[in-house]
């Protein structure tokens, strides 16, 4: 039996984390702090040890810096949670797999991925990496999933009513977020709840490696991701952004460049790489990735909006919006070992998410928070379209798609966009 905890709430991780338990020896499940890792490991383990368990003196702990073999149970799958604060456990694990054969031994659970150069081995062909996010709308029980990811690649016919869409439910469930933790709070609880994340994280998180930062600093960075959100800002506009008030230090380029590692190594920041449909030489396509804080809800703590504010600065919201849906695209796209990219080329054309599987096929997606913009996204989505099929090895999308936060309906047009609102997608 396992340890499943009650008033688990079931996640998309889930039966990747089971399948990958039965090909592998080890899963290494990685994601933001918070963001439900222990909870969906307990879901498929039979034991677990806690390294950061403070009983008897943080007994567990003192146990694996001995000799990380003594923490070891016989009821497997075991969970071992933070396993970073003894990186030594790693090649404990690895070994044991090698020396039994086994397979569904161990889920290594951490919210910090540590510098791995002291490892003997990288545990290729014995522990599978896996990512977990915090929850989707689908997760949350805000999206029905009538219309999945998987299935707009079979390019179906979609035409049905949604709820009428208000704008306030539509901020609200935005800046929310998705942390378990959370998910019966109101949205400005949740937003409470994010800034004292955000707390946390620069007075204590940030020296998990045991080196000691300026919280400030990083409070100031955090808040630049923020308001560079959904967007290709360059380290040089990061950096720019930080100095603008006179009263604030300078940071250098190797401070910048190590406090923009840490947050990547917490998982708190996540990146949208940049698409190449192959179009001509001649075609110059972006390659900087966009920027994305874990969740949306950080985004507005770090910039001290709530639902009000963002209902009177509608501009904003629009890049918040556009952060939500690349991040359910990207839950969703994970499911089938896909991933979520942006493209951008030298005369402006961009496509805000692009859903790529591992066969190569892809679908376009705009993000437009009102019904007026969605002509506008459909255009701009079709102009994409042509432009790539107009190349000799151009690889167009398999469909397009304007995700829309205020429709009623979900359906497809005449020119054969989709048009749905975030609360029918689904895997």
């Amino acid at each position: 039996m396992t340890l499943r905890r009650d008033g688990y709430v079931p996640r998309l991780i889930d039966d990747e984390l089971k399948r990958s338990l039965s090909l592998f020896g080890a899963v290494n499940l990685t994601g933001p702090k918070w963001c439900g890792k222990t909870w969906a490991a307990y879901n498929c383990c039979n034991s677990a040890t806690l390294i950061a368990d403070p009983k008897g003196n943080y007994q567990n702990r003192r146990l694996a810096m001995t000799d990380p073999t003594l923490i070891f149970k016989d009821d497997l799958p075991q969970l071992i949670d933070e396993w970073q604060d003894v990186p030594g456990i790693w090649d404990a694990v690895r070994y044991r797999i090698d020396d039994t054969g086994k397979k569904g031994m161990y889920v290594l659970t951490g919210s910090a991925t540590p510098n791995r150069k002291g490892f003997v081995h990288s545990g290729t062909g014995r522990i599978k990496e896996l990512r977990m996010m915090t929850m989707t709308l689908f997760e949350r029980g805000i999206s029905d999933g009538r219309v999945s990811l998987k299935g707009l690649f079979g390019r179906p016919e979609i035409s049905f009513a949604t709820q009428e869409a208000e704008l306030k439910d539509l901020v609200d469930y935005t800046v929310h977020g998705g942390w378990p933790g959370v998910i019966d709070m109101n949205a400005d609880a949740s937003l409470e709840v994010a800034r004292g994340y955000i707390e946390t994280l620069v007075n204590n998180d940030i020296s998990f490696d045991g080196v000691n930062r300026d919280p400030t600093k990083m409070l100031r960075l955090i808040r630049s991701l923020a308001r560079n959100e959904s967007t290709t800002a360059s380290k040089k506009a990061l950096k720019k952004d930080m100095t603008e008030n006179p009263d604030d230090a300078q940071i250098s380029d190797n401070t910048l460049n190590e406090y923009l590692s840490v947050l990547e190594s917490l998982h708190f920041t996540d990146f949208q790489p940049a698409f190449n449909p192959n179009m001509r030489s001649s075609v110059r396509v972006g390659k900087t990735p966009k920027r994305h804080l874990a969740d949306p809800s950080l985004t507005a703590a770090a910039m001290g909006m709530n639902t009000e504010s963002y209902i009177n600065d509608l501009n904003s919201f629009g890049y918040l919006f556009e952060a939500l849906c690349v991040h359910e695209l990207k839950a969703y796209a994970m499911m089938y070992d896909g991933k979520v990219m942006h493209y951008r080329d030298g005369d402006g054309n961009e496509i805000d998410a692009v859903a790529e599987f591992p066969d190569g096929r892809w679908g376009a997606f705009e993000m437009k928070t009102g019904a007026h913009e969605i002509d506008e996204g459909a255009r701009s989505l079709l102009k994409m379209d042509t432009k790539i099929r107009d190349q000799e090895n151009g690889r167009p999308p398999e469909f397009l798609c304007v995700i829309c936060g205020m429709t009623d309906a979900a359906y497809r047009r005449d020119d054969g966009v989709y048009v749905i609102p975030p609360t029918v997608l689904g895997p």
